[in-house]
Formats: structure tokens, sequence, C-alpha cells
């Protein structure tokens, strides 16, 4: 009876610290999730209401002067607007050229061997963990010379330059991660490696391409210091900085400077909701027979 008493107590014991540990487990997450939060709903309060509201003591999330003035100002100024079409042109044609450029160099790496192929490798590889401030000067310099300031064109090859290495890497990953018998399969059926990597991989590398996809755009939607740098006027900025303008020398338009931050957040928000299930992986398992 004493020993069986024993087991009982230690049984017991270790249910109630896994208990104990589940619980504090959950309130950990719960205040993580807070902590993540808050900010984003402080900031869709603010956009709410009116300046001089914004730093009331005690602080309301919602009070009397809820009102979508803010968002009206923003969005009749054809300044604002400009901004936003900006950015939407130099992200999405970074996204193309990076996601076209990444495709090929990836498949090329993954699936042939090639004279300084590690070399190449090692080249992207050490670009990427090169700080971007430390290029600021020079590529400054170097757009001045090539007449590419204060233009698209400019904006957008120096956000390619820093996109592309990282792009590269996730694709050439994401390829190796694909059965080579796809491959093989496809070449003694007669098809060219145009086709095996049109017709074969491409289909199925769509979470992969995915994935480079929203993180370029994300990059090149939200980058500031070179699109502060190498932009001068109004109709060649982007939304980081139509936001920072916002804020003037005597008077911060806080309210307008939430609203915008809101609306430059929801088209990231959006190619996020409407391609999350490309991020759902496997769609290459059971493709060969093992």
């Amino acid at each position: 009876m004493p020993r069986l008493s024993t087991d009982t107590g230690r049984l017991q014991g270790n249910r109630w610290r896994q208990s104990a540990a589940r619980i504090g487990l959950y309130i950990a997450l719960v205040f993580g999730a807070i902590f993540a939060v808050f900010p984003v709903l402080w900031m869709l309060s603010s956009s709410f209401k009116s300046n001089g509201k914004i730093f009331d003591f005690p602080p309301k999330f919602i009070d009397s002067s809820f009102s979508l003035d803010s968002y009206i100002s923003v969005l009749s100024n054809p300044v604002n607007l400009g901004y936003f079409a900006n950015s939407y042109l130099v992200a999405l044609s970074v996204t193309a050229i990076t996601l076209a450029v990444a495709l090929f160099t990836g498949y090329a790496f993954s699936r042939h061997e090639f004279r300084f192929k590690r070399v190449i490798h090692v080249v992207i590889i050490g670009v990427q963990a090169v700080p971007p401030i430390t290029l600021l000067i020079p590529f400054f310099g170097i757009m001045v010379a090539f007449q590419l300031y204060n233009t698209y064109q400019g904006l957008i090859i120096t956000h390619v330059v820093f996109t592309l290495p990282y792009a590269v890497i996730m694709m050439t990953a994401y390829f190796d991660t694909l059965p080579r018998e796809l491959d093989e399969a496809a070449t003694v059926d007669g098809a060219s490696s145009q086709s095996v990597l049109w017709r074969i991989l491409v289909p199925i590398s769509a979470p992969g391409m995915v994935s480079v996809g929203l993180y370029t755009f994300m990059i090149s939607w939200n980058e500031y210091l070179f699109a502060l740098t190498l932009t001068q006027t109004d109709d060649r900025r982007t939304v980081p900085i139509g936001i920072q303008l916002l804020m003037g020398q005597n008077n911060y338009l806080w309210n307008e400077v939430m609203a915008t931050s809101i609306l430059g957040s929801i088209p990231v928000l959006i190619l996020f909701l409407i391609f999350q299930r490309y991020f759902i992986g496997g769609l290459a398992s059971g493709a060969v027979k093992s």
C-alpha cells in the first residue's frame, strides 16, 4: 500500500506540473499576442482620431472624435496618391525582375554544373551579407553618373540589387528540394532543359515563387533609405517617404501619419491573404513513386 500511494502521489505531481506548465505557456502566448497586436490596434485607433486626441490620458481606443477625416485628407491629396502609385510601380517592377532572374539562376545552380559555380554562389551570399547603408554613397554616385538619379529606373535597379541575392538563395534551395527524378523522367521523354523548367518544375514551384515574390514586394514597398536618397521630387517618391514628409517642422499630423501607414500596410496584407494557400509545402510529394 505505501508503494502504491507513493506512485499515485508522483503521478498526481507530474500531472500538476504539466498542467502548470501548460497554463504558463498559454499565459505567455496571450501576453505575446497582446504585445504584437497592441501597436497595430493603437495605430488603427489613432488614424480615426483628431490630431489633438491621440495623446489624451488615459488613452482610449475609441472616443467622441472618431472620424474618417484623416483618411479623406490623405486620399484627397493628389501628391499622396502619387506616392502610392510610385510604390506600386517600383515594387511590382522589382518583384517581376527579381522573380524572373531568381527563377533561371536558381534552376541553373540547382540542376546544372558549370565553371566557377561555387565561387559565384559564395559571391551572391557575400553580397547579401553587406550592410546596405555602406553602399549608399557609391550607389548615389553611380546613379548621378548614369543620369538615373530621381528616376524610376534608378530606384528599381537599386532595389533589385538588394532583393536578388536572397531571392536566388531561396529559389536554389527550393529547387534542391524537388526530386531530380522529375527532370530525368521528362528528359527520357525527349524534353529539353527549358521544357523541364517551364512544364515540370515551375508549376510545382508555386510555394517557393510566391515566397520570393512576397519577400521581394515587401522589401521594395517598405524600403526607405535609398528611396529617400535617390529621389528628389514628389513625382518619384514612394509611400515611406510620403509618411516622413507628413511630419512638419512645427507640427506632426499624427492621425494622417497613422492613416497613411494603415493604407500602406494593406497591399502586403492582401497579398498574404490571397497567396497564403501557396505556402503549404509538399506539392512535389507523391509526384514520383519511391
